[in-house]
């Protein structure tokens, strides 16, 4: 974990309140696996139920792109060195953890979202959207997003159907949200151009998906 990231700490910051124990790994030093230095992951959880998570964030702005010229798209790439550095991380501490990739949306004002919305955490005047997808089924789905750079990332229906939010995995619930999920595209207080993109929010809960 790097605490001068703002994502990485406001994910810090949403397990202490939700009083999930958790170990923040330090990233300053290099792990190496053999001989091969491997990529650290952010955070290892306990989370309710038995639940063991090895967690990547990625914090990511929703939406994206210039304030003249916004991107509403749900923005899921990785790195393929994250990909196998999680992996390995994954055969290292053997059954019983699942690796997790957390995708932290930052919510620009202009995005209006019901307060019960599943996994929306505010920290120092901040909103953010929690979405999670398991290691294995990401690497099931993932595309070449640049070989230059070597980045990948799921197409966007197939992210929305594996998105969830992170509370799935860590069964840490609020008692007045057990049963709250995102609500259908109406309850979405926004124009009507936006309210089309927000329908695509991955781990949306449409009568279809619950």
């Amino acid at each position: 974990m790097d605490r001068s990231n703002p994502y990485e700490a406001a994910f810090e910051a949403y397990l202490q309140s939700r009083r999930l124990c958790y170990v923040a790994v330090d990233e300053s030093k290099r792990a190496l696996w053999g001989e091969t230095p491997v990529k650290n992951l952010d955070f290892i959880v306990l989370g309710a139920a038995g639940a063991r998570l090895l967690v990547d964030v990625k914090g990511r702005r929703f939406p994206g792109g210039p304030a003249q010229k916004p991107r509403y798209v749900w923005e899921n790439w990785s790195t393929q060195q994250d990909i196998d550095g999680l992996a390995n991380w994954m055969r290292l501490f053997g059954d019983g953890y699942l690796a997790v990739f957390v995708f932290l949306y930052r919510l620009e004002p202009t995005v209006e979202i019901p307060a019960e919305t599943a996994d929306v955490w505010v920290w120092r005047e901040h909103r953010y959207l929690l979405r999670a997808v398991p290691l294995p089924e990401y690497r099931r789905h993932m595309r070449v997003r640049s070989p230059r750079w070597g980045t990948v990332g799921l197409p966007g229906q197939v992210f929305r159907d594996l998105a969830r939010p992170f509370r799935y995995f860590s069964h840490a619930y609020e008692p007045a949200q057990e049963d709250a999920f995102h609500g259908p595209d109406e309850d979405w207080r926004v124009p009507e151009g936006l309210r089309r993109a927000l329908a695509t929010c991955p781990g949306a809960g449409a009568a279809s998906r619950r």
